[in-house]
């Protein structure tokens, strides 16, 4: 049996085994061998670019309802970009005819044309062309309202229940088309073609030497959840913003990897909104950001790993709850089944909402311990019994109660008040929103209060021999770390907040840990004392 330390080093060796093979693999993405034959002037086994001719070129954009398409016929030209060049980036916004069978919950396709300047796209034989779909399938937000009034945030809601009921998927508009053209004359070893790229190929035969046309590329990370609109039976036209811009191989292979994990997300049951949040940490950043992201993603849910073992280690093995405040353990699993559900209702991203669900669970875990519950079955109904404290546990709790009492006197009112406030100026989609709105607002702004209390019982009895000092390590470690991800990924302002606030808190417990020297005589977080423990170890080597 592998003990504690083995243990936790040999996660820490799997992580750097993944963190190694990840960036081993992510080279392998952005850096593609060139024909080695190209380098020699020779020409046969290579597959060269098109663009390097220089040709004229022209883009044009046509949409219909139906997903292919074999000559002119029921398709709209809604953007044509004559003399096109493919190293100027554009933007530019062009009104769509919606059709009937589109407003009835149907589908519109965008047919994006690459082809030669003054020739029809499907007359000519080197022309390239990419589908996508401009309409997508999601449940519409639910409405919010004044609960006392019953006055509306948004008038949106009447014309989408024209089409469906709210709880249902409806039809909605893509009002983004993000294009790219692969612009570097990159030649390719023909015999070992990355897959990735292959599909987005087309190559002729141009003499002796094999030539791959314009790589055209649709950025579908591109399309976000907050650029949608709702579709509905009184629409004829919508706005459609089409934008261009060049890019370069190594990141075109990455940008084809990021799409299909995104869509295997999908396939595996995330929704649009779950995938939305994932698209926003590759979108909104930077490459260089994005790699930092990683690794601070990695060392995250590595520390919250380590921070779960230990501190279920901890709660595991103690037998005391000296110098335990049993009130900020009742109160941190509170809030942190309160932010569970806050985070639920709000339809949070799943990397934040698993983390918290975890936690929540250890969290009441914890509590039977704290309180020393134990629970037996009389038939299918529980019966609780709850064990007694002894002397010192009592003088714990006396100093608890004592930190609690002052605390009241703030944290009730501002809770309350800040509940009323919220009741009478800002719209919710029901009752129980607005009541998991307002205990979570009173954990986020003042939850780090009800974390007092343990400091004040550390200040009464001079001591933070304790605290399960391990586990505060690695959280501590990620506190810090969620002051990054704050900032990256997708979550409601209190959340953010909140984040920020934990640091205070881990600052004062390291102050207290400085200002407290280790006393051998005092017990430790399991109870027992050095003293007591080191005259164990007499007795059992006489």
């Amino acid at each position: 049996m592998l003990s504690r330390s083995s243990f936790t080093s040999l996660v820490v060796g799997v992580f750097a085994v993944y963190v190694a093979h990840t960036c081993w693999v992510m080279y392998g993405i952005v850096y593609t061998r060139p024909c080695p034959a190209a380098a020699d002037g020779a020409t046969g086994g290579c597959v060269w670019p098109y663009l390097a001719r220089r040709p004229k070129l022209q883009l044009s954009v046509y949409t219909t309802t139906r997903s292919s398409i074999g000559a002119e016929s029921s398709i709209d030209l809604v953007l044509n970009v004559e003399d096109f060049d493919i190293e100027s980036k554009f933007e530019r916004t062009v009104n769509v005819s919606v059709p009937k069978k589109t407003r009835n919950n149907g589908t519109l396709y965008a047919f994006v044309f690459l082809h030669h300047a003054g020739i029809l796209p499907w007359h000519d034989g080197k022309q390239v062309h990419i589908v996508s779909p401009l309409t997508t399938y999601m449940v519409p937000k639910p409405e919010e309202i004044n609960l006392l009034t019953g006055e509306s945030a948004t008038q949106q809601i009447e014309a989408e229940k024209q089409t469906s009921a709210l709880d249902e998927p409806v039809s909605h508009w893509r009002s983004r088309l993000t294009l790219n053209v692969m612009v570097e004359d990159f030649v390719f070893d023909g015999s070992s073609l990355p897959a990735d790229v292959h599909r987005y190929m087309k190559m002729v035969q141009l003499g002796k030497t094999v030539h791959y046309l314009p790589i055209l590329f649709i950025d579908q990370l591109s399309n976000r959840v907050k650029d949608l609109m709702v579709i509905n039976r009184s629409t004829t036209e919508l706005p459609l913003t089409v934008s261009y811009d060049k890019i370069s191989l190594g990141k075109l292979r990455f940008w084809i990897h990021m799409q299909d994990a995104v869509y295997s997300l999908q396939q595996f049951g995330f929704s649009e909104k779950d995938a939305d949040e994932v698209k926003g940490i590759f979108v909104d950043t930077n490459l260089y950001f994005l790699a930092l992201t990683f690794f601070v993603a990695a060392f995250h849910l590595l520390f919250d790993f380590l921070a779960f073992k230990n501190d279920i280690s901890f709660w595991k093995k103690k037998r005391s709850m000296i110098g335990m405040s049993t009130k900020a353990v009742l109160w941190r699993c509170f809030s942190t089944v309160v932010i569970f559900l806050f985070l639920l209702d709000e339809q949070t991203s799943l990397l934040v909402l698993i983390p918290a669900g975890i936690g929540a669970v250890i969290e009441l875990w914890k509590v039977k311990k704290a309180l020393k519950m134990t629970i037996k079955w009389q038939g299918l109904r529980p019966k609780f019994q709850f064990g007694a404290y002894n002397d010192s546990e009592k003088k714990t709790e006396e100093y608890d109660a004592q930190a609690m009492k002052y605390l009241s006197y703030l944290l009730y009112p501002l809770c309350i008040g800040g509940a009323a406030y919220s009741l009478l100026n800002v719209k919710y989609k029901s009752w129980y929103s607005w009541l998991i709105n307002s205990f979570v607002n009173g954990v986020y702004a003042f939850g780090f209060l009800f974390m007092l209390p343990q400091l004040f019982v550390n200040y009464k009895m001079k001591s933070v021999a304790h605290l399960p000092w391990k586990a505060f390590t690695y959280k501590a470690f990620n506190t810090f770390i969620d002051d990054i991800f704050a900032f990256i990924i997708t979550m409601p302002t209190s959340h953010r907040l909140a984040c920020f606030r934990d640091d205070v808190v881990f600052l004062v417990y390291l102050y207290q840990r400085w200002l407290y020297p280790v006393d051998k005589s005092r017990v430790n977080e399991y109870g027992e004392s050095y003293e007591e423990k080191s005259k164990k170890k007499l007795i059992e080597n006489n």
